[in-house]
């Protein structure tokens, strides 16, 4: 009878041990509900701001790389600018009179030249290395557009339409032109070259009458950005050839 009644007390120990497990463990505290609640959305962030900081990391790299670290000991030929200068929103118009946003020629790297419409001799000689420029980039030359900016309204000779073919033409106003682009001291806006990052930085000056001499060390400045800028940077605009 005694060995029963043990036999009874422990099934009842059993049952009642099993049902406190189940109690304790099963059944989270309304603290702990409301703390979980509370942190999922800092989680949240937190995962979109690492995603973030991983899509930008390559771009920051390369930046790096090429201002900071400048690899292979090398001295730029073209002058950097810095702060750096972005594209204005301003409008510009096609020689067809359509208008656009200076800001459309964003997505690309950019060799620019600045000059009337009447086109002088330098004009001539830019437009021509400009074209010399990006074809010696051979794969990589759909990653740079030719950019001739026109800064007054006098009118583009049919005869330099060879010489434009492929290129972006845009007439734009000089005042809101010179809120961006500027020359070295005691020279005109004519007189250089300009390379535009794809976001629409102006990051370098190329120095004052270009000759194919110096033409050459202007594209191996080219190639270097370009290298740099590899990992993130594609072919963007398409243009015609």
């Amino acid at each position: 009878m005694s060995g029963s009644k043990l036999l009874d007390d422990s099934s009842s120990r059993g049952v009642s041990d099993h049902a406190l497990g189940l109690t304790v463990h099963s059944m989270p505290s309304p603290g702990q509900s409301m703390d979980g609640h509370a942190l999922n959305p800092s989680r949240g962030r937190f995962k979109m701001m690492a995603v973030m900081l991983v899509c930008a990391a390559p771009v920051v790299a390369s930046y790096f790389t090429y201002y900071v670290i400048k690899p292979e000991g090398r001295r730029n030929f073209g002058e950097l600018i810095n702060p750096q200068k972005s594209l204005p929103d301003m409008a510009a118009t096609t020689l067809d009179a359509t208008t656009v946003n200076l800001q459309s020629l964003k997505g690309q790297w950019l060799l620019v030249s600045v000059a009337g419409g009447a086109c002088d001799d330098k004009c001539s000689r830019h437009l021509y290395l400009q074209r010399q420029i990006r074809e010696s980039l051979g794969r990589e030359k759909d990653r740079l557009d030719r950019v001739w900016l026109i800064a007054d309204a006098a009118p583009v000779s049919d005869q330099l339409q060879p010489a434009l073919r492929g290129a972006t033409t845009l007439r734009v106003a000089p005042d809101g032109l010179a809120t961006w682009l500027a020359p070295a001291a005691g020279q005109q806006l004519p007189d250089h070259l300009y390379l535009v990052d794809p976001m629409g930085n102006w990051m370098l000056r190329f120095p004052a009458n270009l000759d194919m001499a110096s033409a050459a060390k202007a594209k191996r400045d080219v190639e270097r950005v370009l290298r740099a800028s590899n990992s993130w940077d594609q072919a963007g605009r398409e243009t015609a050839q």
